[in-house]
């Protein structure tokens, strides 16, 4: 081949890779919109949860708080493992607004 058929190859070859990708590119932007907007149950809503008071406070720290729900923070574990309670850091529901 020539040098000027080769290049013609060349600038098909690099012409054909751009359609491709952009081809492709446009199937990956639509699944993902479809994706964004897809709803794992149409129709129905999360209901509402209501706000959970703290339960158990950090007597070295008193900002800092838990409701006893999900993961348990940082501070509480060294705690516990030093030999205390868990009910060492109830927080007096008296005090309680």
């Amino acid at each position: 081949m020539s040098t000027d058929e080769l290049w013609k190859l060349h600038e098909e070859v690099g012409f054909q890779l751009t359609q491709k990708l952009q081809a492709e590119r446009t199937k990956l932007e639509q699944w993902l919109r479809q994706l964004e907007g897809a709803d794992t149950h149409p129709g129905r809503s999360r209901r509402p949860y209501p706000p959970v008071p703290p339960k158990y406070r950090n007597p070295e720290n008193p900002m800092q708080i838990w409701s006893g729900r999900g993961k348990p923070p940082r501070w509480l574990g060294p705690q516990i493992q030093a030999g205390r309670q868990l009910d060492d850091f109830l927080i007096d529901k008296t005090r309680r607004h």
